[in-house]
């Protein structure tokens, strides 16, 4: 059998996701020209002034930046494992409202209850993750694997925050993996988000 070469096409299969990569991507980038600038600047978020426009800006936008290159690999590895099927079950409009909602949350418990700085995709990757397993929920029955996985990532970062003395911030994937779950439990009654 012979493979035509020529007729191959890429398709941009996922929009929201492979966007929100090479937004990423661009991020990262440029905190690297700028030596850590651009991520304190615009991708961290932290305690600073309400006075500040920025302070409002990186609620939503610790979530596109990353510390290095591997952090923002692994990220993403979940994510364009999980994201396109998500996305294509739920809508590009409903993916992304779900990432800003997620990533509001996140930055304000951290802003409100510590004294971290938060950057990265991982609160979306907990939320992706957790909302991937109502892909399969039926009327009536919830498959065994939505209770493994919620068992499984909610102990592990449980665990992890009570224990882990790293700057891994569990906290926000518990609170990643909190908002999938209710974002779950509303999709099964409702096709989309009201204003949408």
């Amino acid at each position: 059998m012979k493979f035509d070469f020529n007729n191959i096409q890429f398709d941009y299969n996922s929009k929201v996701i492979l966007t929100y990569l090479f937004i990423c991507l661009g991020a990262w980038f440029l905190n690297v020209i700028t030596r850590g600038k651009t991520n304190k600047l615009f991708f961290e978020n932290y305690r600073s002034s309400p006075l500040n426009p920025l302070t409002y800006i990186r609620l939503f936008t610790h979530a596109i930046g990353h510390q290095d290159l591997d952090h923002l690999i692994r990220n993403f590895l979940y994510i364009l494992l999980v994201g396109p099927m998500i996305e294509e079950k739920y809508g590009s409009t409903n993916l992304i409202i779900m990432f800003l909602i997620t990533s509001l949350v996140i930055a304000l418990f951290n802003i409100i209850f510590t004294k971290y700085t938060v950057l990265g995709a991982s609160g979306n990757v907990y939320m992706l993750i957790v909302l991937s397993s109502f892909t399969n929920i039926s009327e009536g029955k919830i498959p065994l694997t939505v209770i493994m996985i919620l068992i499984f990532y909610i102990l592990g970062e449980i665990k992890g925050s009570l224990l882990d003395k790293s700057k891994v911030y569990h906290d926000g994937h518990l609170i990643g993996a909190l908002c999938g779950l209710l974002f779950g439990i509303y999709f099964l009654y409702f096709k989309s988000f009201p204003f949408f």
